[in-house]
């Protein structure tokens, strides 16, 4: 591992969460992750935004201590990652995309467990488990086996088990993957919670939605590489002031339409030709008028336009060329052995 001057002992006190520079993850000839800057500040969500395989999972295992680092440097409070990983999973909760639940077990024992295993007493594990089911709601289910608990319920549990020990920061991967509205919705209120009551949180997540509601910063990875950073509002802005959604007619003149549309304002539109959409980023609100009278002129009619300021989709897909979705998982995930959860 590549090393830098640590953070001064005097500044151990105001450090960042986070530091982490030139982060360099290889599984064999396959880069994962490509040199990744990241500071998160105490007291934020910060999220890390992209598709299955950019690299997100990695990077949070690389912080977490559950894979070493290659290249780079990283520091969590103060404390250097690589030099001191006993240290760092004292600091650190870490709920992965699967439930490290025991299926055998009930949810009370579950907690129960876990407390014991950090080196609380019977006594205090007992008295945290119950605080714990009380403020993750689960006190109906704290005596049902986990083999009756929806995929929700499972996801609390998890999240619960990561703060038997209160840590001051807490990794989240993904936390809401395969959950349902209503219970996404449920996580989306816990999680604001933990920072109400001053925890500190990186999360990584592909659903665009979920980072513009929980993230006061986001970085964008994609290939491994981090592509852009900063306030959900500021990557808004990065790609214009609004968006032009239109909807034609016609849905086979969805090509016509954008190329009228791009030489019209030099910006190649986003298409969804099998419902006659089209979305472009405007420089100035005012460009939608001249669009539509364009399209007039060309006698390509419409259904509806709409001008809003662009969403996270859009910037992803500009910043990437492809837009948010899910894609197959990275070599890392997919070839390499999944280690046990920090809790």
């Amino acid at each position: 591992m590549n090393s830098s001057a640590p953070i001064h002992p005097a500044e151990r006190r105001t450090a960042p969460a986070v530091v982490a520079q030139g982060l360099v993850k290889t599984f064999g000839d396959f880069r994962a992750v490509s040199g990744i800057d990241l500071e998160v500040r105490r007291g934020e969500v910060f999220g890390v935004l992209g598709p299955n395989g950019a690299g997100k999972t990695t990077t949070l295992k690389m912080l977490a201590t559950l894979l070493p680092i290659d290249g780079g440097r990283a520091e969590i409070l103060g404390v250097d990652v690589a030099r001191e990983p006993h240290r760092i999973r004292q600091l650190v909760g870490v709920t992965g995309q699967y439930a490290s639940v025991d299926e055998n077990l009930t949810g009370r024992e579950n907690l129960w467990l876990f407390g014991r295993l950090q080196g609380l007493s019977r006594k205090r594990a007992r008295a945290t488990a119950e605080d714990l089911l009380g403020r993750f709601g689960l006190e109906e289910a704290g005596d049902k086996p986990i083999s009756q608990f929806s995929g929700g319920m499972r996801r609390r549990l998890d999240l619960a088990a990561s703060l038997i020990t209160q840590p001051p920061l807490i990794f989240l991967d993904e936390p809401t993957t395969g959950l349902d509205p209503r219970t996404r919705g449920q996580m989306w209120d816990t999680i604001r919670e933990l920072v109400a009551a001053g925890s500190t949180i990186l999360l990584t997540t592909q659903y665009l939605d979920e980072a513009d509601q929980l993230a006061d910063r986001i970085a964008v990875i994609d290939h491994g590489l981090k592509v852009a950073e900063g306030t959900p509002e500021q990557l808004k802005n990065s790609v214009g002031s609004s968006t032009l959604h239109l909807r034609l007619e016609d849905a086979e003149q969805t090509a016509r339409a954008a190329a009228l549309t791009a030489r019209l304002l030099g910006e190649v539109p986003v298409l969804t030709p099998e419902s006659g959409g089209l979305n472009v980023a405007l420089a100035d609100a005012n460009q939608a008028a001249d669009v539509l009278i364009a399209l007039r002129q060309a006698d390509l009619g419409i259904t509806s336009a709409a001008v809003r300021q662009p969403t996270l989709d859009e910037v992803f897909l500009t910043l990437t060329g492809h837009p948010g979705e899910p894609e197959a998982a990275d070599e890392s995930e997919a070839t390499t052995p999944q280690p046990e959860e920090v809790h």
